[in-house]
């Protein structure tokens, strides 16, 4: 079984807001007395980190769920409570990271220590010295500390390399980087001998250097889940150039052109992006007899076709024609790193407009569940709730309040309650009273 593990599924629970607390004065010298009650500390967030030492998600393989430390409760004389320590999971460079439920991009983490907060961590309730008033001196109000976000996500490791190999099977695409790099792939004369990529780092006697990747054979119907499948090909669509091998040997019983075409359509199924990334078409395993005349005849089909690109002609075993390959494609790399500079200089200088929509607070929706039974829904109603201390009579009263001010009585009446139903909001059920 192979060990790379490059996409997987996990929850994320940050921590609860402490409570805010309930407290009163009792000094002795103190004849007035009054509130004391301290706020809640803030519950712990969830943040992932890049690291550059990391090369697979393995470490979310076995441990699918994560949960941050909840705040510490308020306390008295008016002491806050602590706040709850972050919580920093590791991933490697070039991980996305995907909401599971509605499959939205929450974030890329492209660079080393890049951090993305994925779950916020719920805020303190406030102590019942916010609460007092010249009406109510010494309040028996405090509020709940907010839960932190649960989310289920999805993360995805796309390999950061700016040259990807790409071709059938056992083309020579990982001779090729044992040869240019220090990387040591397995190597062997079948098919889907990679099961992982392998990425190594080629460095020109001229200075320049660049990532090159050796990517899992492709065989038709991969975009669709043949073979290895879609598995691999997510890796391609980060690269900057691709080297797209194709094999001269005259004995495998397939045309050059057949070969450079399907694998040409299976990257434009998966992402039709990928028809736009720049590209070296290089005829592989140069050193087998009768490969020249192979050559000859894909270039020919490669005019045919309409395809008017240069064809590198090379031999990893005999190294004929790899230092004239790897120059020319340290050359596009910087000519694309150059072109992609200028679209972001372009992106950052632009003037963003910014049409500013008041947030919608507490709305609601009234619902008849059965006779006697109803329901009110309504985010922001339903963290009022969940943030009420309903152990006080004054957090009751005050609750109440709120919700008559905020129209809930009315259209509850609207809705036929009448003195004696029961109202459900969230997790909390009380009988309505006119």
């Amino acid at each position: 079984m192979p060990t790379f593990v490059d996409q997987t599924k996990i929850e994320v629970q940050a921590g609860k807001g402490g409570d805010g607390m309930v407290a009163f004065r009792h000094e002795k010298y103190v004849p007035n007395g009054g509130p004391a009650g301290g706020d809640g500390g803030h519950g712990g967030s969830i943040i992932f980190v890049a690291d550059s030492g990391l090369r697979t998600l393995m470490d979310f393989r076995y441990r699918r769920k994560f949960k941050a430390a909840n705040g510490e409760n308020g306390r008295i004389k008016s002491q806050y409570g602590r706040g709850a320590k972050d919580l920093y999971l590791r991933v490697p460079i070039g991980t996305t990271v995907y909401d599971f439920d509605t499959n939205e991009e929450i974030g890329d983490l492209t660079e080393n220590k890049q951090e993305l907060e994925v779950a916020r961590g719920g805020r303190g309730g406030r102590g019942n010295i916010h609460f007092a008033t010249s009406v109510n001196t010494a309040p028996e109000i405090a509020e709940n500390g907010e839960p932190g976000e649960d989310r289920v996500l999805r993360l995805e490791l796309k390999m950061l390399a700016d040259v990807g190999l790409v071709g059938f099977p056992s083309v020579g695409k990982s001779t090729l980087l044992s040869v240019v790099t220090k990387a040591k792939p397995k190597i062997a004369a079948y098919s889907f001998t990679t099961l992982t990529p392998n990425l190594g780092m080629v460095i020109l006697p001229d200075g320049r250097d660049f990532s090159l990747a050796d990517l899992p054979g492709l065989i038709e119907g991969a975009s669709t889940g043949v073979g290895l499948g879609i598995q691999f090909l997510r890796h391609i669509e980060r690269t900057k150039v691709i080297l797209h091998l194709v094999s001269m040997d005259p004995n495998n019983g397939r045309k050059a052109i057949a070969d450079y075409q399907a694998i040409r359509k299976e990257l434009i199924s998966y992402d039709a992006s990928l028809q736009n990334k720049r590209e070296l078409i290089v005829a592989s395993q140069m050193d087998l007899a009768g490969s020249q005349e192979k050559l000859i005849e894909f270039k020919h089909d490669l005019v045919e076709a309409g395809i008017d690109e240069p064809v590198y002609a090379i031999s990893s075993v005999s190294h004929r024609g790899v230092e004239i390959l790897m120059q020319a494609t340290a050359t596009i790399v910087d000519q694309v790193e150059n072109e992609q500079a200028v679209v972001q200089q372009q992106t950052v200088d632009q003037v963003k407009e910014y049409k500013y929509e008041a947030p919608k607070k507490h709305e609601f929706t009234v619902t008849r569940l059965e006779e006697h039974v109803f329901e009110v829904k309504g985010e922001s109603l339903e963290r009022l709730v969940e943030r009420t201390n309903l152990d006080y009579h004054d957090g009751v009263m005050r609750l109440a309040r709120k919700l008559k001010n905020l129209g809930v009585d009315d259209a509850l009446r609207q809705k036929g309650a009448v003195d004696g139903d029961d109202v459900i909001i969230g997790t909390f059920t009380f009988e309505f009273v006119q």
